[in-house]
């Protein structure tokens, strides 16, 4: 298995070098500077690939090539932003970039309450608060229906803890659930958000499904040709939110997708985080139901509440049997060596979501994406990837 780390460029105050000392081997990165929907230009990849061969690492994923909403809508110029998409491939290809990690959430990607609630031991976590999303969705963007998607407890604590906030509070929750979005484009405000949402009605699981369908048509034959592997990344929270419908969930849903295009190019993103967050789910058995079709993994652990509420737990400390779960990707990458199947890399993983920790804290790092927490996120797993592999040697 490859070691790799989340890195975002010029957007990043963690540099390369520091990388480099971490251990890892291989850098997921993207060009999150340019507007959803251009085209990603070879001689742009072509730079950041040099900067991080320079460090003496190899680009092991585009994390991620984004989807422009009016795909994920079924409006607008499809057929200029599928030609634009698939030239982006190809010029990833071109630079040696062959695994592509995307995702098809509506309008956010991963959604947090609290980018720093407090750790017992010390240091901050990432948390998502079912009592604070619903006084978001309820109180602060007066969504239509947001009451009926919470427990009737959740709506009355939300409802106390709304009437509590202050502007500053109000403006530090709005700005943790944009938190989420990569790069520099499409934060939203409240009358913002409120609008975008109005471009998602009538659109239901099913439409989306059948946008996502076309989706995969349109571009895993390119990639096929290309030889690149496309991973999907699950839902994060896995649930629907904001009253938009999510379609990568659970176990179910990554067997439609799977379905929708048999192609073994068209793959997953295994993150036991985003699945982990979903108490239905039992993260090492989708792992190895889908294990051939995993081209990436991201490993990260959450801890649970009965409202819906979680957050990201230590590595090793979650409700995910950590161990459990890269023993079984442990024997899939052992399988496609033997085989020669996977490349001489190994499936790339990545530490995901530490906790800030130590000098991490006041440095102002993208939210989720520390130095020392994920250092020793990666030392841990690093560790459980040893011992597994010499118990099957």
């Amino acid at each position: 298995m490859l070691e790799s780390w989340r890195w975002y460029g010029d957007l990043d105050n963690i540099s390369l070098s520091e990388i480099r000392q971490t251990g890892a081997k291989g850098i997921v990165t993207a060009l999150h500077e340019i507007p959803y929907g251009q085209v990603w230009g070879r001689d742009v990849i072509a730079k950041r690939r040099q900067a991080v061969e320079a460090a003496e690492m190899v680009w092991a994923v585009c994390e991620s090539l984004p989807i422009h909403e009016d795909i994920k809508r079924g409006t607008g110029n499809l057929n200029s932003l599928f030609d634009n998409y698939r030239q982006s491939m190809a010029n990833l290809a071109a630079e040696g970039v062959k695994t592509i990690c995307y995702n098809f959430m509506p309008l956010l990607d991963w959604t947090r309450t609290d980018l720093a609630a407090p750790v017992s031991s010390g240091g901050t976590c990432l948390r998502f608060s079912a009592t604070r999303m619903a006084a978001f969705e309820i109180h602060m963007l007066g969504r239509k229906g947001a009451a009926a998607d919470y427990p009737s407890e959740v709506v009355e604590d939300a409802a106390r803890s709304y009437s509590k906030m202050t502007e500053e509070d109000r403006a530090d929750l709005l700005n943790a659930i944009m938190s989420g979005l990569p790069g520099a484009f499409d934060r939203y405000d409240v009358e913002g958000l409120r609008r975008s949402l109005q471009t998602y009605e009538g659109i239901g699981q099913d439409e989306l499904r059948g946008n996502y369908a076309r989706f995969l048509d349109e571009v895993i034959p390119a990639a096929e040709k290309l030889g690149i592997a496309m991973c999907v990344h699950p839902d994060d929270p896995p649930r629907d939110i904001l009253g938009l419908p999510r379609i990568v969930s659970d176990m179910e849903d990554i067997e439609w997708v799977m379905n929708a295009n048999d192609s073994p190019t068209n793959g997953l993103t295994l993150c036991a985080g985003s699945l982990g967050a979903n108490p239905a789910n039992d993260v090492p058995a989708i792992a190895a139901r889908f294990a051939e079709r995993v081209h990436f993994a991201h490993l990260r652990n959450v801890r649970k509440d009965a409202d819906g509420s979680f957050e990201e737990a230590a590595h090793l400390e979650g409700d995910t049997d950590m161990v459990a779960l890269v023993s079984v990707l442990v024997r899939e990458d052992t399988r496609r060596s033997k085989n020669a199947t996977g490349g001489v890399m190994g499936i790339p993983f990545r530490p995901d979501h530490g906790h800030e920790l130590l000098s991490d804290i006041g440095r102002c790092s993208i939210p989720g994406y520390p130095l020392i927490g994920r250092m020793r996120g990666l030392a841990e797993i690093r560790g459980v990837v040893h011992a597994v592999e010499k118990l099957r040697s």
